[in-house]
């Protein structure tokens, strides 16, 4: 442990390499492939793989094959570990001083909760999650929805599946991530990422530490064929998000604390899009 530990900050200790690390920790429980890491941070592959390698000797990042493609997730473990060493030994368990938003052993007050979806371009996804929450629970959550690079106008695909489900399309439009992050926009209790995309980018900090999810799956908008194949798409999109959402309405959130409410939001996002859709 008195080895590991300065070796571990050590490989964070690297601007680049803390960003694969930050990248994996909001894509957990993904595994991600090399590829799209090195995409994602406009780093060469050789350049990369040294990284993760650094990374993985550490314990810090799980490396997986999966056929030609090499995966990479957050070695949870060993970094539940590192995290509880600075704390129980550098802060000496003081919360006040180390953790100051943790909320660990406190339940979440029983009342309206604002959830927020984040997507890349808050067209079809993030749009269908809020739609979802509002219909579903408008009376304990208020549903917002937001793109880090929002088009201008919702795809219609999208807008057909929501009209067909009788929700209410007059008040959705294209929002940016960044009119969230104004000092006037909502104090959000949980943020989630519905597209991979959007959960390898770097998002505002939220005020107040709201619990945060990745819920990612497979973009409609990207199925090509015919109309009826890509209408098809929308909808298995929409039950899958819908599935997720119902289970996600269901939690008895004013009775949990912070760390069982992460967990459970956390094995939501572990289900297969595919067995739900």
């Amino acid at each position: 442990m008195e080895k590991e530990i300065p070796d571990q900050l050590s490989t964070l200790g690297h601007p680049q390499r803390l960003a694969i690390f930050q990248l994996l920790m909001r894509r957990y429980p993904d595994r991600v492939p090399a590829g799209e890491i090195a995409s994602a941070l406009c780093v060469k592959s050789s350049t990369m793989s040294t990284y993760l390698s650094a990374l993985t000797r550490d314990q810090l990042v799980d490396q997986q094959r999966a056929g030609t493609s090499l995966l990479y997730s957050i070695n949870m473990t060993t970094v539940q570990r590192l995290f509880g060493y600075l704390f129980s030994d550098c802060c000496r368990g003081r919360p006040d001083i180390c953790m100051p938003f943790s909320t660990g052993t406190t339940p979440m007050s029983d009342r309206k909760y604002n959830v927020l979806f984040i997507c890349v371009g808050n067209s079809a996804r993030s749009i269908f999650a809020e739609s979802i929450l509002r219909k579903a629970a408008g009376d304990r959550f208020e549903a917002y929805s937001a793109g880090t690079r929002p088009g201008s106008q919702l795809n219609p695909f999208a807008v057909q599946v929501l009209h067909d489900k009788g929700h209410d399309v007059s008040v959705l439009h294209s929002k940016g991530a960044s009119e969230f992050s104004r000092p006037d926009a909502p104090h959000f209790d949980f943020v989630f990422t519905v597209c991979d995309q959007a959960a390898n980018e770097e998002c505002p900090a939220w005020e107040g530490q709201p619990v945060s999810g990745h819920w990612g799956m497979s973009d409609p908008v990207k199925v090509e064929g015919s109309n009826a194949e890509k209408a098809l798409a929308f909808q298995q999109a929409y039950g899958a998000l819908k599935h997720r959402i119902d289970a996600f309405v269901a939690l008895p959130i004013d009775t949990l604390n912070r760390i069982a409410l992460q967990q459970a939001v956390d094995d939501i996002g572990r289900i297969s899009p595919e067995t739900l859709a």
